[in-house]
């Protein structure tokens, strides 16, 4: 799947870079597995598992485009959704928010449905954010959303709502785009313990926004 992916998104964007960022897998990725599709690779490997929003702060770090966009290994969401956000970034906007249709929640297991559901209404009383879905894992941002991006210090799931309150903030120029998941996609259910630390992040956000 990263294969096809990438070989089509590198027809529509020449000299793209791939960074992969492995978060305490079993299986840890080599330059070599990848590089006969994609020249330009940096593979970073971590032995425990950090959080997404650690691991992805550190692929930032080391990404040098004028455009960054991030998804997960499996590149879930299809690649005129992927193009969607790149062009988005290319008319100006410094963050685009992939937004997930209808069709996303007939994937999700029903715990992570109503899960979803709820932190979304939450968002909706609480926030003053330009979407309550900040979870999608596919987003886009040019230098300017990179360092408000750097600036997130969520380790895990909701380092998105916290990037995207904190671009809100600072008023950069935010553009939703609807995306769509791949046919064949199967989504897991999530820990508990950590849907209760996330809870935790949640009310640290909303307390941030009083101020």
């Amino acid at each position: 799947m990263v294969h096809s992916s990438m070989d089509s998104i590198r027809s529509q964007i020449p000299n793209c870079e791939l960074i992969i960022v492995n978060d305490g897998s079993l299986q840890n990725f080599t330059a070599s597995e990848v590089q006969n599709f994609l020249p330009q690779v940096t593979i970073i490997n971590y032995p425990t598992n950090r959080g997404k929003g650690f691991v992805l702060r550190e692929g930032v770090k080391v990404a040098r485009a004028d455009y960054i966009l991030y998804t997960d290994v499996d590149f879930p969401y299809t690649n005129n959704s992927f193009m969607g956000i790149y062009n988005a970034l290319a008319e100006g906007n410094d963050l685009a928010i992939g937004i997930r249709d209808e069709t996303y929640y007939l994937h999700l297991p029903k715990s992570r449905f109503y899960l979803s559901k709820f932190l979304r209404s939450l968002i909706r009383l609480f926030l003053r954010i330009p979407t309550d879905d900040t979870q999608c894992g596919l987003k886009g941002f040019n230098r300017k959303g990179k360092e408000v991006f750097l600036q997130t210090t969520i380790h895990r799931y909701l380092f998105d709502l916290e990037f995207v309150f904190l671009s809100a903030r600072k008023k950069l120029k935010i553009k939703t785009v609807e995306v769509q998941l791949r046919p064949e996609v199967v989504l897991s259910t999530m820990n508990w313990k950590i849907l209760l630390q996330e809870f935790g992040n949640f009310l640290k956000i909303f307390a941030q926004s009083l101020f």
